[in-house]
């Protein structure tokens, strides 16, 4: 079995990309909260490694998880689903 197919993906868009060759990435979930039963919205972000600087802000992105590449960035993107209009 190869490796490179068990690593996660998320699929997000893009927050920030003020930094060189590094954007943050949100994921948003719709989540039942356990006790009271109102879906609540459950934001994650991700920093995540863009080699190109080719992602604007508003973008929908796909990253993959990776090894560290920095204290906090262990995700690059594999591919813009979407441009910002």
């Amino acid at each position: 079995m190869e490796k490179r197919n068990l690593r996660k993906e998320r699929i997000g868009v893009v927050t920030s990309n003020k930094m060189e060759k590094s954007i943050v990435v949100s994921e948003t979930k719709k989540m039942k909260h356990p006790m009271y039963g109102k879906f609540v919205l459950k934001t994650k972000k991700y920093v995540a490694h863009d080699e190109k600087n080719d992602c604007n802000e508003g973008d929908t992105v796909r990253i993959m998880e990776t090894r560290p590449l920095s204290k906090t960035k262990c995700w690059r993107v594999v591919e813009i689903i979407e441009r910002a209009k």
